[in-house]
């Protein structure tokens, strides 16, 4: 199904690529760009380097009317890779709005029990950085008390004085002294500014504990009004809905009576209108029974009207008192909902700040955190630095024991040749005068001095002078000295002598 398409060989390669692709039923051939390879080859799907850590790949496709985009690749030792595609299809349509319940439901305005474990929690945090800080300082204190130590023993290093005879040694320390107080001004700088921060983040700690707790007493105190509130509250609602049904009660008995009264009215009616009365009429006297009936009716309605116009004030008063009650529960329930209202919105608010604390709370933790790390790799380079002090002043304790050594030697070499040079002079004075007392006249004698012997040549005259010249040494330096007489016999002796002694004192002096 697939096709191979044509070679395309590299710039810079030594060896070439091959690409193809098939998709829904046509081929293309990829391009590449002359890529800067050392060596390799690479194919349309990866670009490999020698080391093999490393892959490019470049893929595209069509097929019918999805167009999907290019992607390229970069695996490497940290796998960075780039993906990038644009589909291009038609619409589906309107989707429906999904709406979720639960936000619709109102919301319970109640203390949540968890607070006051996320209060706890807040508390316990704060103790744990007062713990971590109280433990910072104590590290400072113990860098300070180090870096005291570090400072005297630099003082007893630097009163230290080096013989002179070491000038290479004495510059060598120079330079490395003059490093170290580079390196002590440094870290007497970080100290100063580790100390001014400590200071300001101290001062920071204790200002936000301060208002963390003056928010927490006034959150307590605003729960402690909103509760107090939200009794009074339920009583309220409660004696309004017991007033309520007592209204409810007393128009029901109101209404009971009204018609109770009609009853009783309408029986009493009824009983006037049936009741037969046989009535004995005297013709002597003259009786008025209509004004009688009328009189003893207006009694009655009289009564009924009196009886009627208290039992409606009684109950005009009532429902008033009633009315007024209601006024003065809805005014107050009024006036608890506005504090309610703005005691939420306090709530709100100290939350908001109570967060900005948290945030705070967390940047100081990160920054002593970081100051620690800094004061532990500050203390790791003292110490570092204080070994390597160490062994600077080991090493030049061990410098000078072997100087002091050398020294020792060459000063029993010296008292050594001092007592050969002592014991020669007396031996050349007793030579001298024996000569003299003995050998009136004087010679002059050439002495030369070679690696195995002298020869000495001698002329009379009136004084003996004598130059020798050393050959076992070699330094070719030459003597002119008196000599005065001697036998014969003695020359070359006494030449060989003076010789080996001119050597010898010529030797230690070079040396």
């Amino acid at each position: 199904m697939s096709r191979q398409a044509p070679t395309v060989r590299s710039v810079l390669g030594r060896r070439g690529f091959s690409s193809a692709s098939e998709i829904c039923g046509r081929s293309y051939a990829a391009a590449c760009q002359p890529a800067r390879c050392a060596a390799g080859a690479y194919s349309s799907r990866s670009v490999c380097n020698l080391g093999g850590s490393r892959r490019i790949s470049y893929v595209n496709g069509v097929c019918g009317n999805a167009n999907a985009g290019g992607r390229v690749s970069l695996c490497g030792p940290r796998g960075y890779s780039i993906v990038r595609g644009y589909p291009d299809r038609k619409g589906e349509g309107i989707q429906g709005i999904c709406i979720d319940e639960r936000l619709l439901k109102p919301l319970c305005v109640g203390v949540d029990p968890l607070e006051h474990e996320i209060r706890c929690q807040e508390k316990e945090q704060i103790k744990t950085l007062n713990t971590q800080f109280a433990c910072f300082i104590d590290k400072v204190r113990f860098l300070e008390q180090q870096n005291k130590v570090l400072e005297t023993k630099w003082g007893l290093l630097q009163q230290y004085v080096l013989p002179k005879k070491g000038k290479n040694l004495e510059l060598y320390f120079e330079n490395y002294i003059c490093d170290l107080r580079k390196r002590l001004d440094c870290l007497l700088c970080e100290k100063q500014k580790l100390g001014n921060e400590e200071c300001a983040t101290s001062q920071l700690v204790e200002e936000f504990k301060c208002k963390y707790e003056e928010e927490i007493n006034r959150r307590t105190t605003v729960e402690n009004e909103f509760v107090a509130l939200k009794k009074d509250a339920d009583c309220i609602f409660l004696n309004k809905e017991e007033l309520e049904v007592k209204v409810d009660l007393l128009r029901r008995q109101l209404e009971l009576l009204k018609c109770v009264f009609e009853e009783e009215r309408a029986q009493v009616d009824r009983q006037l209108c049936d009741t037969s009365v046989i009535v004995k009429m005297d013709n002597n006297r003259d009786l008025d029974m209509e004004s009688i009936i009328k009189n003893v009716e207006c009694w009655y309605q009289e009564i009924a009207q009196k009886s009627k116009e208290e039992v409606d004030a009684f109950y005009q008063t009532r429902f008033q008192e009633l009315q007024d009650k209601r006024g003065k529960y809805c005014d107050d329930l009024q006036s608890n909902k506005c504090e309610i209202s703005e005691l939420t919105r306090m709530i709100q608010k100290l939350q908001c700040e109570l967060e900005n604390v948290k945030k705070q709370v967390s940047c100081l933790q990160t920054s002593i955190c970081d100051v620690e790390q800094r004061g532990d790799c500050a203390l790791k380079d003292a110490r570092e630095k204080h070994v390597e002090l160490q062994n600077a002043l080991q090493k030049a304790k061990d410098e000078l024991a072997c100087m002091l050594r050398d020294y020792q030697e060459l000063l029993n070499v010296k008292l050594a040749l001092d007592i050969e040079i002592a014991t020669y002079k007396t031996l050349l004075e007793g030579e001298e005068s024996r000569w003299v007392h003995s050998v009136p006249a004087t010679r002059t004698c050439i002495v030369h001095g070679r690696e195995h012997g002298t020869s000495l040549k001698s002329s009379m005259g009136s004084g003996r002078t004598w130059r020798g010249c050393t050959g076992a040494w070699g330094h070719g330096e030459e003597m002119e000295g008196v000599v005065l007489g001697q036998p014969k016999g003695q020359s070359g002796l006494v030449g060989s002598a003076i010789c080996g002694m001119t050597c010898m004192l010529d030797s230690p002096s070079s040396k």
